[in-house]
């Protein structure tokens, strides 16, 4: 047990002490990375070949969902048909540890043929694909975790922390924002995080609503029709005045039918916007002790959204 855990630790550190031979490295061919890709028209060529394609992959992926369009292209499919999946104001990020990845050449010779601008990664300085390279991005010579190095360990991780510096960088100088980022994932864990309220209210004809003369009689079947167990009351310029729930009609018991919605309701209830993150509805209905809010615009209400809507996409 204790053999496995010095193994775990030693690989751990050894790939910390890459990452940061790579921090120490970083110069000004950093920046002019960042700045062809500032500048591509088209799409972010991303390749690489065995585990730099995983790599590739996933920087590919990476730089998509940060607001740079991109796909990976497997330089072996390059060769058969899909160096059609580059063009003319493109870029080209090709990873590959020694530079001297035959598969590589077809795509290297197809950026030079048609003048795509390509930064190459490697850790060889005179290698083909960074002497073809418009921008050549050096990693440092660093010991791969397994020992012996034949497995590719600290360079992939060395490789993978660029790509995410390429991304970060990019989407920094974007301003990309959160709100961005769900757009791109709106599924999952992370995309309940980044809802909206407007995307998960009720609205139209499942919003229960009263004005401020209703008589009570029917503001109770207004509660019990919409199943939500709270009824909004405005006023005659549609704004939204007060609420009334099941608080409300147990403190107005004696007497509840002779009196009108206005009468009942809680005045000034607390309300959200539309484009406020569900979370932040969550947050506010969790502080309160409520389980729904109403969602106003100009004071008027469009939506309400409910603690179980939130539960249903994962927040909570």
């Amino acid at each position: 047990m204790s053999a496995f855990l010095d193994t775990a630790r030693r690989v751990i550190r050894t790939e910390t002490e890459a990452l940061s031979l790579l921090e120490q490295s970083l110069d000004d061919s950093f920046a002019k990375a960042v700045d062809v890709l500032l500048a591509a028209k088209g799409r972010i060529i991303v390749s690489g070949m065995g585990k730099s394609g995983h790599i590739a992959r996933k920087i590919a992926a990476t730089l998509a969902s940060t607001g740079t369009p991109a796909h990976f292209v497997h330089p072996a499919e390059a060769s058969h048909g899909d160096l059609g999946m580059m063009a003319q104001g493109d870029v080209a990020l090709v990873l590959s540890n020694s530079g001297e990845t035959p598969e590589l050449v077809d795509v290297i010779a197809y950026t030079r043929r048609f003048g795509i601008p390509l930064i190459g990664v490697a850790s060889r300085p005179g290698s083909t694909l960074l002497q073809q390279s418009d921008v050549a991005l050096v990693l440092p010579r660093a010991e791969e975790a397994c020992g012996t190095g034949v497995v590719p360990t600290s360079s992939t991780t060395m490789t993978l922390a660029l790509g995410d510096a390429l991304a970060i960088a990019l989407m920094e100088h974007r301003k990309f924002t959160p709100e961005n980022f769900r757009e791109f994932h709106p599924g999952g864990k992370l995309g309940a995080l980044l809802s909206r309220v407007g995307d998960l209210m009720h609205s139209g004809a499942a919003l229960p609503l009263v004005q401020e003369d209703t008589p009570m009689s029917d503001a109770l079947l207004e509660i019990s029709q919409k199943g939500f167990g709270v009824v909004g009351v405005t006023n005659a310029d549609g704004v939204l005045t007060g609420i009334v729930t099941d608080g409300d009609l147990r403190r107005h018991m004696d007497g509840l039918l002779s009196n009108d919605a206005k009468a009942v309701m809680t005045q000034s209830p607390t309300t959200i916007g539309a484009a406020a993150l569900a979370e932040e509805a969550v947050k506010t209905m969790n502080a309160r002790k409520i389980t729904c809010l109403f969602v106003t615009e100009d004071k008027r209400p469009i939506g309400l959204i409910h603690i179980h809507d939130c539960l249903r996409a994962g927040l909570g």
